[in-house]
């Protein structure tokens, strides 16, 4: 799920919250940046399982109205469609995503409430209406569906936003990367004809290990980055540039030179794009052209080699 770009972002995040505190135990700031990377999954099953328990909410909704006093003749002969949607029932019986879940006590059943509302939102909307009237739909219809619910009800419902800053202060930060991830996970579901796989956290066991390093190494490191950074910024006070855009210098310097086997074009792309996400327009300048006078360096010094920026 997770591919090695999220992984930077993370250890960018954990560095930054590590130097934030003056905080001087690695291993817990390396137990912080798993759990937090941890927490991501959680949210990801979390979301597959909120589209789960709304099909639910949408039964007992139509079965509170077949048993009204006076049931009208829709009440007595209801649409199922949403109810009965496909995509939806193959997640409700997906062996892994209910083993995952309960392996984490993940579930709605204390949370009825807001799914409740969640159903009654989308029950006022005029594309789940459109929906119900479609004849004879088929898989992909179901899934095209199950994306439009997550994108324009699910996402967007600010009791839904609330109830996961309390669960964790991690989840409204990975927000929009876990939707993207189910999203995926939907629109494999209809490439493969009905499987769907439930991705797992990390692509491959080795992008763990990358994390952790790039991280503890980055701290280890961090007093040789910035004498090699400050000689590069000689009109720059080191205290005056901005925290991040040092971590972003730090990082992309490490994994330079401690990470042999990620070609250096790769590292010094991957680092330039997270200068775009996360400096200021100005800063992100100032940063491209440190790294970039950087790695000059480090290639005449003979310290990398300069094939490898092909």
């Amino acid at each position: 799920m997770l591919n090695r770009r999220h992984l930077r972002v993370k250890v960018l995040q954990s560095l930054y919250a590590f130097y934030q505190s003056d905080n001087e135990d690695l291993a817990a700031g390396e137990k912080e940046l798993l759990f937090s990377t941890e927490k991501i999954y959680d949210l990801y099953l979390y979301q597959l399982m909120l589209l789960v328990a709304m099909a639910e909410e949408e039964e007992r909704v139509l079965e509170e109205n077949l048993n009204k006093h006076l049931p009208s003749h829709e009440d007595l002969h209801p649409n199922r469609r949403f109810a009965e949607n496909l995509c939806l029932q193959l997640l409700r019986n997906n062996a892994k995503l209910l083993k995952d879940a309960r392996g984490r006590r993940i579930n709605w059943q204390m949370n009825r409430d807001l799914v409740r509302k969640i159903v009654n939102n989308l029950r006022q909307q005029q594309y789940y209406h459109n929906y119900l009237q479609i004849n004879d739909s088929g898989f992909d219809d179901d899934v095209r569906f199950v994306i439009s619910v997550l994108k324009k009800t699910v996402m967007p419902f600010e009791n839904l936003h609330a109830f996961y800053e309390e669960k964790s202060i991690y989840w409204l930060v990975d927000w929009e990367l876990v939707n993207k991830m189910v999203i995926k996970t939907l629109k494999n579901a209809a490439e493969a004809n009905g499987e769907i796989e439930i991705l797992a956290l990390y692509k491959d066991p080795s992008d763990k290990v990358f994390a952790k390093e790039l991280f503890k190494r980055t701290i280890l490191n961090h007093e040789e980055s910035d004498k090699v950074i400050s000689a590069k910024t000689k009109n720059w006070d080191m205290e005056r540039i901005a925290l991040m855009d040092v971590i972003i210098m730090q990082m992309a310097l490490t994994e330079i030179l401690k990470f042999p086997e990620i070609p250096v074009k790769v590292s010094l792309n991957e680092y330039i794009e997270l200068s775009k996400m996360y400096s200021t327009p100005k800063s992100k300048v100032f940063v491209n052209g440190v790294l970039d006078k950087l790695v000059e360096d480090l290639v005449k010094e003979k310290k990398i080699s300069g094939h490898m920026l092909r």
